[in-house]
């Protein structure tokens, strides 16, 4: 095949997987921690860790380096839909399990459980999903958000920026 050949059918190929919707744009996202957190406190969602710090290479921290613009914007969506005091435990800070929708990918951040409202909401409001391979009960929010119960928190997988 010659060049223009093996031009011609890149280019037909990129037009078919674009014209498919498999091309995604990577996802907004908050490079700095601090602006993320500026975002949750003007929310007024305040977050914690056990280690009192935000150091994203520390699994005692809690961190929102890169964390993406949906998931903030889900984390701050809850709080408004549900009227309960929510209380960040995790973010995309180092020791969390790997994959594509993951923590350190900025896909998903911790709430506390400490708060019975944030669970009632959750468990009364949103869809049974089953349970996770490793036992924990899942719940599906209308915007097709993903709530795993972990004992001390609620594990959310933000899939958009709606609750």
């Amino acid at each position: 095949m010659g060049l223009l050949s093996t031009r011609m059918v890149i280019a037909a190929t990129a037009s078919v997987l674009l014209a498919a919707g498999t091309a995604q744009a990577a996802p907004a996202k908050y490079a700095r921690h601090a602006d993320a957190a500026a975002q949750l406190k003007k929310a007024g969602i305040t977050w914690t860790s056990s280690g009192n710090c935000s150091d994203w290479n520390k699994k005692s921290c809690t961190s929102f380096t890169q964390i993406n613009k949906a998931t903030i914007a889900g984390t701050i969506a809850f709080k408004k839909v549900s009227g309960c005091k929510v209380i960040v435990t995790g973010g995309t800070e180092k020791g969390h399990s790997p994959g594509t929708y993951s923590h350190r990918n900025g896909y998903k951040t911790d709430i506390s459980t400490k708060v019975a409202c944030v669970n009632n909401y959750i468990t009364s409001k949103f869809a049974k999903a089953g349970k996770r391979s490793d036992g924990a009960a899942l719940y599906k929010s209308p915007a097709g958000n993903v709530y795993a119960r972990e004992g001390s928190h609620w594990d959310i997988t933000h899939y958009n920026s709606k609750a």
